[in-house]
């Protein structure tokens, strides 16, 4: 039986004559929430969006339970983009039909009760909604999926530190325990506390890996003070 969510050998990524991604390497393993951590620029995004079947890599495959990616990998992959991308003529309800039309996993009763919680109108159109509003929209929507892996690409970047809060306490509280849950950020104190394992990523490369708790403990710091440490050190940081 598959044990990892995801592979990634030899990953290689260009935008024109600018390496994203570097011969990457990775395994995600089934189960766990796990930071992928570096600063802007550092390849996260395209990581994901190659994860999540919307960019084509200039070398190497991911594989997503054990499938390449493809058709049969976006049935089981539920992907937050770091920008709304839903029109904001539409309401909130139409967003949900939405999901339940498309993906056949979607929890629809639960997207409902999530959204009861945090006071936001089916009625409303999205238009009319605070920037923090629609990305607790978004995802609500993502996070109602039944899905084997969940890419979350700055899902805090842009919203106040009470609202950053209830969306961790969102993910962590809303998910199946045998899914993995990769959280991309550049907001380490912020997410620290609900991540299994991390990565830093650093010029398209993984640079250092590990578990979030044996980490802080070997070495006396939290990841935020290991990050910067690290990052201090290295060029183009």
């Amino acid at each position: 039986m598959e044990q990892y969510a995801l592979k990634a050998s030899g990953l290689t990524m260009r935008y024109h004559s600018a390496l994203a991604l570097d011969n990457l390497n990775l395994e995600l393993p089934q189960g766990k929430i796990i930071g992928l951590l570096g600063p802007n620029g550092s390849g996260k995004t395209t990581f994901i969006k190659l994860a999540a079947g919307l960019l084509t890599p200039a070398a190497g495959e991911i594989t997503i339970c054990g499938e390449k990616v493809g058709t049969r990998t976006k049935a089981v992959v539920s992907y937050l983009p770091d920008r709304p991308y839903f029109s904001k003529q539409m309401r909130v309800s139409q967003q949900l039909d939405f999901f339940q039309d498309f993906y056949e996993d979607f929890d629809r009763e639960r997207a409902e009760q999530m959204l009861y919680a945090l006071g936001i109108s089916p009625e409303a159109k999205f238009r009319t909604l605070s920037k923090g509003t629609q990305e607790k929209v978004q995802l609500v929507l993502v996070m109602s999926r039944r899905a084997k892996l969940y890419l979350l690409d700055e899902p805090i970047g842009g919203v106040d530190p009470a609202a950053r809060d209830y969306i961790l306490n969102t993910i962590i509280s809303n998910y199946d325990p045998d899914a993995t849950i990769l959280i991309s950020t550049h907001l380490i104190s912020d997410v620290e506390r609900v991540l299994d394992e991390f990565l830093f990523l650093h010029q398209g490369r993984v640079i250092r890996t590990g578990n979030a708790d044996e980490t802080r403990e070997e070495t006396g710091k939290s990841l935020d003070e290991l990050f910067r440490e690290v990052f201090r050190c290295l060029p183009n940081c």
